[in-house]
């Protein structure tokens, strides 16, 4: 072209937009649903155990279904940690053995889930 004045060695078209090679952007997307699934069971498991500690601090109804439920769910999520503190009172017991638990779970659920985007 006349008149076109280009720096040595110059290159004037525009820049191609990177793509992701399909196999990379499927295993990103592997990978995000991964560390949500992960993120999403260990909230639930922090609230069953959160929901169990309010029902016994509260004096929940104990005959009623949903109570039992959640009772029995964070009894069996529970596992090592029930006995760890003894005070005197029962709902403190709970309070403390049943956070604890939760704290545990809640900790250990973002470092997986940190993990697992970190290896993506």
């Amino acid at each position: 072209m006349a008149g076109t004045q280009t720096e040595p060695g110059g290159d004037h078209r525009a820049p191609r937009a990177r793509r992701i090679p399909a196999a990379a952007a499927a295993r990103r997307r592997a990978v995000g649903l991964l560390a949500a699934a992960v993120s999403i069971v260990t909230t639930l498991v922090v609230t069953i155990l959160a929901v169990h500690i309010v029902f016994v601090a509260f004096e929940a109804n104990t005959a009623n279904d949903l109570v039992r439920w959640f009772g029995d769910r964070a009894t069996d999520l529970c596992w090592q940690f029930k006995d760890v503190f003894q005070p005197d009172n029962p709902k403190v017991e709970v309070a403390v053995n049943y956070g604890l638990a939760a704290l545990v779970y809640l900790v250990v659920g973002r470092i997986l889930v940190g993990l697992v985007r970190r290896l993506g």
